[in-house]
């Protein structure tokens, strides 16, 4: 067998292949299966996609078991103590961190399009007041074709820019809007004369008749929660994206399907699911009860925003986003609020308790975001959308990388077939 490769014998006919093993820059090596049912007449079978890797890419690396994000080569704690989200779009985006007159250049960029279509707004009239925000996000961002098809030449790499600034700038102003109309309160115009959070903040909180002023604070921890959450290599919507784009379907309705599946519980939902807890908790004189039900292997209540299924030591992004929600909760005056009274507390515990030391219940970063996003005032319905935010950068980059690619196919995974075998059709009349 060669260094690089490794075979594989049939049982059956006694026919051995080698197949060639691929070793990335970081990370544990790939066996390269596809000539396998060529060779065998075989499929492979991995529900969930646990151990294949389904593309290669330069954009995002995680080491789960030594708690290890990187975007570019750049960890996730550096970027988040230095840099800014717009920052980490264009290195997620270009590759390289951008000289000034290249961010310069690149916020001009995004500033001329952080307005949609007038048109557009209207789409939102079309829907009830209380649609949950992430039904109008996807509706909306999958209409943006409809509006935008002058550069929807997927083949053009000039249309693939444009069409990257277009998302990072406009999604802001989409989910700004969809919390707007829940609330029944007139659409807030982007300022560009703000940065990307502040601009944010101010979309979703200015009024005609109170005007927002973003405490640096807050704008520094938004923007922290959007670097954490900007890519996040194939998890469940990055790779519907890119199964999607594979049809060479257009980047937009790509993207709405990405947030389609991140409105699922299983994934964009986890910040949400904190909040309920603490709300479920009530008081933090009943934390000792819900400890204990934590603990009991035949209750099935668990704890919320602690551990996590990629990081199995420690989630780099919550350390970076602790320090925040410790800042937001002293400037808005929060941390007396019995909700974040039991929060940290229950901080406190995961941090000391051995049960939760031996099992790696460490607070993740969903613990924290949570309650910096309903500590400056965000419903959690809102929650997601915000996800969507942060993980348009990923998801679009992505997208363009996949369709960059040479040779690139259409997704077409197999499976195996459980049902019937070929059964003759009867009439409806001999049917007993």
């Amino acid at each position: 067998m060669a260094k690089n490769s490794v075979t594989i014998t049939d049982n059956r006919t006694g026919k051995t292949v080698e197949f060639d093993i691929k070793q990335g820059t970081c990370g544990p090596p790939v066996v390269d299966i596809a000539k396998f049912y060529k060779e065998f007449g075989l499929f492979t079978l991995d529900p969930g996609f646990r151990s294949t890797a389904s593309c290669e890419s330069k954009l995002t690396f995680i080491d789960g078991d030594k708690g290890v994000l990187q975007h570019r080569g750049y960890s996730i704690e550096e970027l988040a103590e230095k840099s800014t989200y717009l920052e980490v779009c264009y290195l997620l985006d270009m590759g390289e961190l951008p000289t000034q007159a290249q961010f310069d250049e690149f916020k001009h960029l995004i500033a001329t399009h952080t307005m949609v279509h007038e048109q557009l707004l209207r789409f939102y009239s079309g829907y009830r007041r209380d649609a949950h925000p992430m039904a109008l996000m996807v509706g909306v961002v999958g209409a943006l074709s409809a509006f935008y098809h002058d550069s929807l030449n997927i083949r053009d790499p000039r249309h693939r820019e444009i069409t990257v600034h277009r998302l990072v700038a406009k999604i802001p102003t989409i989910a700004a809007a969809a919390y707007k109309y829940s609330k029944g309160q007139p659409f807030v115009y982007p300022n560009n004369k703000l940065s990307y959070s502040a601009n944010f903040l101010t979309m979703m909180f200015d009024t005609p008749c109170d005007e927002y002023v973003p405490h640096p604070v807050v704008v520094r921890a938004m923007d922290r929660i959007l670097i954490l959450h900007a890519d996040h290599e194939q998890n469940a919507s990055t790779s519907t994206v890119r199964l999607a784009g594979s049809s060479l379907a257009n980047p937009f309705s790509a993207v709405s399907a990405g947030i389609s599946a991140l409105w699922g519980p299983a994934h964009g939902g986890a910040n949400e699911a904190v909040l309920r807890m603490l709300k479920e908790i009530g008081t933090a004189d009943r934390i000792p009860e819900f400890i204990q039900r934590a603990k009991d292997p035949d209750d099935p209540f668990r704890l919320m925003g602690f551990g996590h299924r990629v990081y199995k030591n420690t989630d780099p992004r919550a350390r970076v986003l602790k320090q925040s929600c410790d800042e937001v909760l002293e400037v808005v005056g929060a941390g007396e609020q019995e909700i974040f009274k039991i929060a940290m507390k229950l901080e406190e515990i995961a941090l000391q308790d051995e049960y939760f030391i031996q099992r790696k219940l460490f607070p993740n970063v969903d613990f924290y975001s949570g309650i910096i996003l309903s500590a400056i005032g965000i419903p959690t319905n809102m929650f997601t959308c915000i996800f969507a935010v942060a993980r348009t950068i990923g998801w679009i980059t992505q997208w363009k990388e996949m369709i960059e690619e040479p040779g690139q196919a259409i997704g077409r995974p197999r499976q195996l077939y459980t049902g019937y075998d070929i059964r003759p059709y009867k009439p409806i009349s001999e049917r007993g």
